[in-house]
């Protein structure tokens, strides 16, 4: 089995949610803070949630009173969305119409070919999140936990329920000793914690950690910044660092991880 996060791994996300993170932290303080600052805080592992990865970057920024947490939402989707995010995506003007995909449709074609069984655990608003697998990969109800469904990763609640639905879907079996192995492959660190937290949950269950660098690091002019990332991702215990996110067919052929 093979879940997948969405933001730095299913889409390229560094000119939409990070983009609005950092004119949000704009919009309150004057302060645009740059790609570098926002991984430095990533890497941290605690703020996967863009809202208050935002929040936590104007508190650092020493603002005398920090805004309401419902005003910041509330601007923070007018720069993403640019309309009601339960509304028409069509009617959408905002930074969510410039994420560039970093997969297609015959990618999950062919790991349904492999038999390996996919889903999505992330932290991105359930209307982005589907507007990205439905609309415009074309995905036709895809296995999904998104922000609300499960506690923030790092809590493995969000794995934990995924796979364990999928086991029961496809072989009516439980988290354990007798299931295959599941992968989960993030961008962050958080992601890697979520697996790391998911054995301690359940230590029977093998889990494995897949992680790949977000896409901004990827440009030849970023080569040392990705082996700074990369290198927080290994020591934050990921298993396996991937080139993008389709080699992940390939991982899960190898000797290890085993097949998934």
């Amino acid at each position: 089995m093979l879940l997948f996060d969405i933001d730095g791994v299913i889409r390229d996300v560094g000119g939409s949610y990070r983009r609005a993170l950092a004119e949000t932290v704009h919009h309150y303080s004057g302060v645009r803070p740059d790609a570098a600052k926002i991984d430095a805080l990533k890497a941290e592992g605690h703020w996967n949630n863009d809202w208050h990865a935002s929040l936590e970057l104007l508190r650092r920024l020493g603002l005398p009173q920090l805004p309401p947490f419902d005003d910041l939402v509330e601007v923070f989707s007018g720069f993403y969305f640019g309309g009601d995010p339960t509304g028409d995506p069509g009617q959408w003007q905002g930074f969510i119409g410039s994420e560039p995909l970093l997969v297609d449709r015959p990618f999950f074609a062919a790991l349904e070919t492999a038999g390996i069984v996919w889903g999505f655990v992330s932290g991105a608003e359930p209307p982005s999140a589907r507007y990205v697998l439905e609309t415009r990969l074309g995905l036709m109800d895809p296995p999904l936990i998104a922000m609300g469904d499960a506690p923030d990763k790092p809590d493995p609640g969000g794995l934990l329920q995924l796979a364990a639905a999928l086991l029961q879907r496809h072989g009516g079996l439980e988290l354990g000793a007798s299931a295959p192995p599941i992968a989960y492959l993030g961008d962050t660190v958080a992601d890697v914690h979520t697996v790391l937290n998911a054995r301690q949950a359940c230590p029977e269950q093998q889990f494995v950690a897949l992680a790949v660098a977000p896409p901004h690091l990827h440009g030849s002019a970023a080569k040392a910044a990705r082996a700074h990332y990369e290198e927080q991702l290994r020591q934050a215990g990921a298993d396996v660092l991937l080139g993008d996110t389709r080699e992940a067919l390939q991982a899960l052929s190898a000797p290890w991880p085993p097949q998934l």
